[in-house]
């Protein structure tokens, strides 16, 4: 259903507020530049400090910018149940093709909580849903036994999948039905290994800065050119690291306020790269060919 490479768009801010104008712009470049899919409000998009207005508002523009031209993965994960149904009811609502759902953060369920949150998901909001285990920020692990019993679901069609363990791409493959159930890498170190083993695409923070590189590295892949995509891959390698040389979306913004795309600025907690890693993103931004 979903493939290639998918930017989990940041969100850009001007004095405190939603930046439209550079939102659309964002978005403009994105698909320009061959991104097959777009995600506001996950992550990379600050979602944890936005005010349920503005994330609604940044769902809202994204479907209205991208007008159809390519899929809207809207983010819209909780770690209260109710509040993920609201926002995904929101995200059907206002035309989203899908919904990104992160394992519910903090509270630390165990695996018949989680299986019980998503299926509560599935069973109040008819819309395709697309997990997202990323097991370093929510202090849980969606295990692929879960993943299994939750891909029987009608409305549960995929996960993003950020524990870096490619094996579990095998195995959810093996426990699935593989064709109609999508996995995307959401490391974008690994997109191409994750690629390898049987992977859709991936949900990237790099494709912010390098939307056609990306792009054209996935192509490469479907197209059977794993000589383009590795060579693809190992220029974007540097740039992919970078992007959390500090606490992103921080060096994202960098390099996106360089490119004269949005300003820099992020919310509290999050502060932006010091000079020093700066010059590290700038050195891996030569690297990959857009300095």
């Amino acid at each position: 259903m979903f493939h290639g490479s998918i930017p989990a768009l940041i969100t850009p801010f001007k004095n405190g507020a939603i930046d439209r104008d550079a939102f659309a712009d964002l978005i403009e470049r994105q698909i320009s530049g061959g991104s097959a899919a777009l995600v506001p409000c996950g992550t990379t998009g600050e979602s944890a400090t936005l005010s349920h207005d503005e994330h609604r508002e940044v769902v809202e523009l994204c479907i209205q910018i991208a007008g159809g031209r390519v899929p809207v993965i809207a983010g819209a994960g909780s770690n209260s149940t109710r509040e993920a149904i609201e926002l995904v009811d929101h995200a059907k609502t206002v035309g989203a093709d899908a919904a990104l759902v992160i394992c519910p953060y903090y509270n630390k369920p165990d695996q018949a909580g989680l299986e019980a949150h998503f299926r509560a998901i599935n069973d109040a909001v008819s819309i395709p849903v697309i997990l997202y285990n990323v097991p370093s920020r929510t202090a849980c692990d969606l295990l692929p036994e879960t993943v299994a019993a939750l891909a029987r679901l009608p409305n549960i069609v995929g996960i993003k999948d950020a524990s870096n363990d490619l094996g579990r791409v095998s195995l959810q493959a093996a426990l699935t039905d593989g064709e109609q159930f999508t996995q995307l890498s959401g490391e974008d170190p690994s997109s191409l290994g994750h690629r390898a083993m049987g992977g859709a695409g991936c949900i990237s923070v790099t494709a912010n800065i390098a939307p056609d590189l990306c792009a054209q590295m996935h192509k490469a892949f479907d197209d059977g050119d794993l000589a383009t995509a590795q060579a693809l891959d190992q220029r974007l390698i540097h740039l992919h690291k970078a992007m959390f040389f500090s606490p992103s979306p921080g060096p994202a913004k960098y390099v996106l306020n360089k490119m004269g795309v949005c300003s820099d600025e992020v919310r509290l907690p999050i502060v932006g790269p010091d000079a020093e890693t700066r010059a590290a993103i700038d050195s891996a931004l030569v690297a990959a060919g857009r300095s």
